[in-house]
């Protein structure tokens, strides 16, 4: 899949984990299915921009902000053609 979409969820995940939640947590304040997080955090499900929109605003982030996280890991992710592992930013 898409570097961006396993990036963005890669930066779900970090700011999930950095205010202390679960994934219940999480998903309970953005209105979300916990399975269907998960998913997003693997980067196995592509989330709509109403869905972005949620989880920018339960994690206290703009969605500029949260889309940069994600275009810098994804960036990282990929140094002279060789993928690396998750980087946190």
């Amino acid at each position: 899949m898409n570097h961006i979409v396993s990036s963005f969820g890669t930066t779900v995940r970090q700011l999930r984990e950095q205010h202390g939640w679960s994934q219940e947590a999480l998903a309970a304040r953005a209105e979300l299915n916990r399975s269907y997080l998960g998913e997003l955090e693997r980067g196995q499900a592509i989330p709509s921009l109403l869905t972005i929109h949620k989880l920018s605003i339960a994690l206290g982030s703009s969605l500029s902000n949260l889309m940069a996280h994600a275009e810098r890991i994804a960036q990282t992710r990929t140094v002279r053609g060789i993928e690396l592992t998750a980087i946190a930013c």
